[in-house]
């Protein structure tokens, strides 16, 4: 069987990255098909591989910034040659599942997101760009939900990586899915003896990670929040920060393991479509304060975590003071073992027999 996976664009090595990953240990031989490739940026696995980058990739001023190419990557995903493959595997936060498969192949799109910045998030991407920009963004975006509901006729399969995405793809798309939650790597983290007196979180400083309600959360109070990560948001959130808030910036594998591990609690307070995160902390012994909203509701539970119903510094800081009334209730034992409900063999198993069953 010869097998086609395709991503958006392979220019480092986040979570969608991880899913084609394992992709990869499924289907050793198959061969990838990128808009984008920076090859030393990414594991070894991927650079084993018969990779084919798009003719974008071929142009500095694209590689330089991605966002440039949208108006082309329609065309250059229809570009690719997948004649003769049994199965493409697309994986989607972008417009991966455009190619066009051979007629007798099996199309089946993991789906992480559905493009954000032209459907539930275009009016929060619109309102950070300049007046020219958000002039010729509003038709091209116009376009873009036309074609991606188009492309989507030409997936045989969806899966959803959470049920939150699930809804937004019958809604989007008016496709049903089956639901495969994305891998985490439980075995990368283990708890510590003791734990320090400190809360913790981690994010790309982006908006709507909304870092800033948890920061606003701590101010006044005699609790200390560490903030791994880094952003454009880093240096508005810095200014504005209580004392009592520290900002860690980018930290190793190591030393994030020993945040994690010696947290209290890690606070979540963004709505995301699954949430890898909130389980990294459970894989560490740790638990979790989070919204109650997106792909988190398929991870966590009250043993594992304390919710807030609103996304307020308010909401945040009474969460902080009613998982201090309860910490002792929760066990390192019962946090791990949430986590390794999604370990990545568990994600492997699941998508082959899934992707068999349909073949």
């Amino acid at each position: 069987m010869r097998v086609a996976i395709v991503h958006h664009w392979l220019v480092g090595y986040r979570g969608g990255e991880k899913v084609i990953e394992n992709f990869l240990q499924i289907y050793p031989e198959a061969d990838l098909f990128t808009l984008f490739w920076e090859p030393d940026k990414l594991p070894a696995v991927f650079r084993e591989r018969k990779v084919t980058p798009s003719f974008l990739n071929r142009y500095a001023f694209f590689r330089k910034d991605h966002r440039r190419a949208l108006p082309l990557m329609p065309l250059a995903l229809e570009q690719f040659d997948l004649r003769g493959y049994d199965l493409v595997l697309s994986c989607e936060s972008g417009p991966a599942k455009a190619v066009i498969a051979d007629p007798e192949a099996v199309h089946v799109c993991y789906v992480n997101s559905p493009m954000r910045y032209i459907w539930d998030m275009y009016h929060d991407y619109s309102a950070g760009m300049g007046r020219l920009s958000r002039a010729f963004f509003a038709p091209l975006a116009h376009y873009l939900r036309r074609w991606d509901r188009t492309s989507a006729m030409g997936v045989d399969h969806f899966i959803a990586n959470s049920s939150f995405v699930a809804k937004r793809v019958r809604r989007v798309y008016r496709r049903d899915s089956v639901v495969i939650n994305p891998p985490v790597d439980v075995d990368m983290f283990g708890p510590a003896d003791s734990k320090d007196d400190y809360f913790f979180t981690i994010a790309e400083l982006v908006p709507y990670k909304r870092i800033d309600l948890a920061v606003e959360a701590f101010r006044g109070g005699k609790e200390r929040l560490l903030v791994a990560g880094s952003g454009p948001e880093l240096k508005k959130l810095k200014s504005q920060a209580p004392p009592n808030v520290e900002f860690l910036g980018r930290v190793g594998d190591e030393e994030l393991r020993d945040l994690y591990a010696r947290a209290r609690a890690f606070i979540f307070p963004g709505k995301e479509d699954f949430g890898i995160t909130p389980l990294e902390a459970n894989a560490s012994g740790t638990p979790v304060i989070a919204y109650r909203a997106g792909g988190i509701l398929d991870t966590q539970n009250d043993r594992t975590a304390v919710f807030f119903d609103e996304q307020t510094p308010e909401a945040v800081a009474a969460a902080v003071e009613a998982f201090t009334e309860r910490e002792s209730d929760f066990r390192q034992e019962e946090l791990r073992a949430n986590a390794e409900r999604f370990k990545r063999a568990v994600f492997r198993e699941k998508i082959k027999a899934f992707v068999d069953s349909v073949l």
